[in-house]
């Protein structure tokens, strides 16, 4: 069997897995809450980086233990409990995001051509689809990557040119609203621009899919991210001096308006149907990513064992299905504006949760790796962590050590569960 048939992914298709799951449909809105705040959101992206690619580094830290998943490499050093809540919160964190991209691709869809009714139909009937790409197997859904993150960087790119050109040609560039560079305001900047930049914990979830993981993972998630980083930091600054201040703060699609500005209106159907797929494609990978994390679950009991199946390449088509059956329940409530409310907390919760799978993975990399210079690194991605905790509100952290609880008490009931299962069958057999 050659490298390239054996059913896993290389570094090229987990790089796109990082890159295609960073980049989703908020980087086309950012700007809009970036523009009041002037010079301090290019600041921002600067120390956003910086701070992404520091618990990046300690996620490519504990990658290198293997490819057996996230919770194999936290359990390594923390046990089995705090493996399945850093696991418990990415998986819920994934599917819920799911359900937010999937109404983020309707949505898109829908400026190009349709009524805005059809935003909950074709929102299920995507999730439906990249799930069943991923039911093929990891490398359909790592070739849908690598397709969707050649299209969606495209409008990225194009501001990127319109920038330079810009700059080359001598006209001048629109000034940054006046707002002062201070503490507060740059805090409230790196707040949107950090969580602009997550998504990149994706690699850490596949459970023995990716080829040589010890050094493709590390590789893909440093090389992903800090190209996604370098990528805003131009575009999203691009932005912000190619149109006025307030034409970006009033504007409902900035990319497309930058777009138009110079090139006519026969781009903004372009520009739309490139945001549509850029979130489709991180669809996809949150798929990928929500079926394997409830497969590692399952494998150790935390779960129904009906998760721990799989069919072909060893793909978990049951705990795939499970997680989009819980995205399309969630997108279900959206419709309602009696749940509306109710999916906006959800949403926020996530944000929180995710925040549990950094903090795990960066403590297990600080055990794990004794050098000053790693744990340096270690520290100022403990810092952004903690910055990013007070980001998501107290509402949304307390409601997270309830998630975890939750957690708990679903493993407690479904290890009993299985446990009689197994006995059941050992009388049988005897």
């Amino acid at each position: 069997m050659t490298d390239t048939d054996d059913g896993k992914m290389g570094f090229w298709m987990t790089s796109a897995l990082v890159v295609g799951t960073i980049i989703g449909g908020a980087i086309f809105m950012i700007p809009v809450g970036l523009a009041p705040l002037g010079a301090n959101a290019p600041i921002s992206w600067v120390i956003s980086g910086v701070g992404a690619m520091c618990i990046v580094f300690g996620l490519a830290q504990i990658s290198r233990f293997g490819g057996e998943g996230i919770q194999a490499n936290i359990e390594r050093e923390f046990g089995a409990t705090s493996g399945f809540l850093a696991t418990w919160s990415f998986w819920v964190s994934n599917w819920v995001a799911m359900a937010s991209v999937a109404v983020a691709t309707a949505s898109a869809l829908s400026f190009i051509g349709g009524s805005a009714s059809l935003v909950v139909p074709v929102a299920i009937g995507s999730v439906l689809v990249v799930t069943a790409v991923n039911a093929i197997g990891v490398r359909a859904a790592g070739g849908l990557s690598i397709v969707t993150v050649a299209i969606k960087i495209l409008p990225l790119l194009a501001v990127i040119w319109l920038f330079g050109e810009r700059g080359v040609s001598g006209q001048a560039y629109e000034p940054f609203a006046p707002m002062p560079v201070t503490f507060a305001n740059l805090a409230s900047a790196t707040a949107l621009t950090f969580f602009a930049l997550t998504g990149f914990e994706a690699a850490t979830a596949p459970v023995c899919k990716i080829r040589d993981a010890a050094r493709t993972i590390p590789r893909a998630l440093l090389g992903g991210t800090a190209f996604v980083a370098l990528l805003y930091l131009v575009a999203g600054t691009g932005i912000q001096m190619l149109l006025p201040a307030n034409v970006v703060a009033s504007s409902p699609a900035p990319f497309a308006d930058a777009l138009v500005s110079s090139w006519g209106h026969g781009v903004a159907s372009f520009a739309a149907l490139a945001i549509a797929i850029s979130a489709f494609g991180c669809l996809n990978c949150l798929t990928l990513g929500t079926g394997e994390l409830g497969y590692s679950m399952a494998l150790r009991g935390d779960l129904p064992s009906a998760m721990a199946r799989t069919r072909g390449a060893n793909t978990p088509v049951i705990a795939q299905m499970v997680g989009s059956g819980l995205a399309i329940l969630l997108i279900l409530a959206n419709s309602s504006r009696a749940t509306a409310n109710l999916y906006t907390f959800i949403i926020l919760l996530s944000t929180a949760a995710v925040i549990v799978v950094y903090l795990a993975g960066v403590l297990a990399a600080w055990k794990a790796n004794a050098a000053i210079g790693a744990r340096s690194v270690f520290v100022v991605a403990l810092l952004f962590i903690v910055f990013a905790i007070y980001g998501t509100g107290l509402e949304a952290d307390l409601w997270c050590l309830v998630l975890l609880g939750v957690g708990l008490a679903i493993r407690a009931v479904m290890r009993r569960l299985n446990s009689r299962a197994d006995s059941s069958l050992a009388v049988e057999a005897s």
